[in-house]
């Protein structure tokens, strides 16, 4: 049996490579790190490529991958991958859309605990030898209305969670039928209905035309005075100018951050000289279990695009 040269251009737990590597049907390389034009310049003896978010797989690289396949991400978002230069190349390219719901999930409902009880900040003040009860005075999360925007595989772990919380949860959505949310306990709403009802707005969708900069100056200023806003999904959702100043003048109590627009944040960013924003470097998908299981996960659906031709969560 030959084997097809599949590279690993980005860091994979090693569980996950354990199984590419036993394989007969794969020959592994791991190059992590390489600077765009290395990468071009090998690219082209490969038939699968393995990436996270790192690596930017870019028409040129997609291009100079003659002999390409198969692109995988390990992981739910594609945005750094040609998806147009791929289909035009002919090029397989799949994700790994289970392997992380529940580690991004659980995240979003950190960053609302953390939003309701300020804990960065007064974690911060207390370990400057402050002692600051007044100052961090927080919110209770019971009874408070959660909108979550978008009720895909996340948004609806953050509903059941949220309804754990004991709190009320409606959900904007357009490919959700009421029946399919009446069933998660949620209640189905417009978008313009959710931003003004809700105490805590959460996004979980990805960028396209309806959502990009789905929060600005407009839509903020439709919310609930006070209200918290958390983008644990994808930059892009967010006029993040706009979110500073809307927290910097009362018209929001807070917002959480976890994905920018532009990544890493820019030290210039207006998000960054606002005291009641969170920011987090993308650590959504950020635990062991999830960087196991996304990487298992694409390890053996590229096995098995190589054994038989099967694509599994293509794009």
């Amino acid at each position: 049996m030959s084997s097809h040269r599949v590279l690993v251009s980005d860091k994979l737990s090693e569980t996950g490579l354990a199984v590419l590597r036993g394989a007969p049907e794969i020959a592994l390389d791991v190059k992590v790190g390489l600077p765009p034009a290395e990468l071009c310049s090998i690219i082209g003896a490969y038939e699968g490529l393995a990436v996270r978010s790192a690596t930017k797989v870019t028409k040129t690289l997609i291009q100079a991958g003659t002999a390409l396949k198969l692109i995988g991400r390990a992981g739910i978002g594609v945005d750094n991958v040609d998806l147009a230069a791929a289909k035009a190349q002919g090029v397989a390219v799949m994700n790994t859309p289970q392997g992380n719901v529940v580690t991004t999930a659980e995240h979003a409902i950190a960053l609302m605990f953390a939003l309701a009880r300020k804990i960065p900040q007064a974690s911060a003040s207390t370990k400057n030898g402050a002692w600051e009860k007044t100052r961090f005075q927080g919110r209770e999360i019971f009874g408070k209305t959660l909108g979550i925007v978008g009720l895909g595989n996340i948004g609806k772990v953050v509903a059941d969670r949220a309804r754990g919380l004991r709190m009320r949860v409606i959900a904007a959505d357009p490919w959700i039928k009421a029946e399919q949310a009446q069933a998660l306990g949620v209640e189905l709403v417009d978008v313009t209905s959710l931003l003004r009802a809700a105490d805590i707005v959460t996004l979980h969708v990805p960028v396209v035309d309806w959502t990009q900069h789905l929060i600005n100056a407009d839509t903020l200023r439709t919310m609930k005075k006070g209200a918290f806003l958390i983008n644990a999904a994808r930059g892009g959702l967010c006029d993040e100018a706009a979110v500073a100043e809307a927290v910097q003048s009362g018209q929001l109590g807070g917002a959480a951050f976890d994905v920018f627009a532009q990544e890493p944040l820019d030290r210039a960013s207006p998000l960054l000289g606002v005291e009641n924003i969170i920011v987090t470097p993308h650590l959504g998908a950020s635990t062991e279990e999830a960087q196991e299981k996304v990487a298992v996960e694409l390890a053996e659906n590229f096995v098995e695009f190589f054994r038989t031709g099967v694509v599994r969560n293509q794009l």
